[in-house]
C-alpha cells in the first residue's frame, strides 16, 4: 500500500508548477484589466480637469468679448488632445450676468468626457454602453478692476 502511494505522489511531480501558473494568469489578467481601466480612467478625470480650469483662465483673460468664447474652446481642445480625448471632450461655458465681462461676475466652464473602457471591441459597444462619463466643473471670477469689454 505504501508502494503504490509512492507511486501516485511520484506521478504528480511538477504539477504545482502548471496550477501555479495557470491560477498566476487567470489572476493576473484582471489585475491588468483593471490597472489598464484605472489608468484610462485616471487620464480622462486629469483631461477634464485641466481643461474646465483652462478655458475659464483663457475666457476671463480675453482681450474682447468675441475672442473669448473661441480661446476657451482652443484651451480645452489642447487640455482634451493632451490626454487623449482629442474628438470625445465637450465644453460648456456660462455666464453668472449678462455680459459675462461684469466685474466680479462668474465664468462657470464644465468639461466632459466619455471614457471608453479599454480593449472592447466596437461591435459590444453598439450593444452594451462601455463608457463612464468624467465631468469637472471650474468657476472663474472676471477681476473687479478690470475695464468693460
Amino acid at each position: 500500500m505504501a508502494r503504490s502511494l509512492g507511486r501516485r505522489l511520484a506521478a504528480e511531480d511538477g504539477s504545482a508548477v502548471i496550477e501555479l501558473t495557470w491560477l498566476g494568469i487567470l489572476l493576473l489578467v484582471p489585475l491588468i484589466y483593471l490597472v489598464l481601466m484605472i489608468a484610462r480612467l485616471q487620464a480622462g478625470s486629469y483631461a477634464v480637469a485641466q481643461a474646465s480650469r483652462e478655458a475659464g483662465r483663457a475666457y476671463i483673460t480675453a482681450p474682447e468679448a468675441g475672442s473669448a468664447e473661441p480661446r476657451a474652446q482652443a484651451a480645452a481642445a489642447i487640455a482634451f488632445a493632451d490626454q487623449g480625448f482629442a474628438d470625445e471632450g465637450r465644453l460648456e461655458v456660462s455666464c453668472s450676468a449678462a455680459p459675462c465681462f461684469t466685474p466680479e461676475g462668474e465664468v462657470t466652464t464644465t468639461a466632459e468626457v466619455d471614457v471608453p473602457l479599454p480593449l472592447v471591441p466596437e461591435v459590444a459597444r453598439d450593444v452594451v454602453p462601455l463608457e463612464v462619463p468624467v465631468s469637472a466643473t471650474q468657476v472663474s471670477t472676471v477681476p473687479r478692476y478690470e475695464a468693460p469689454r
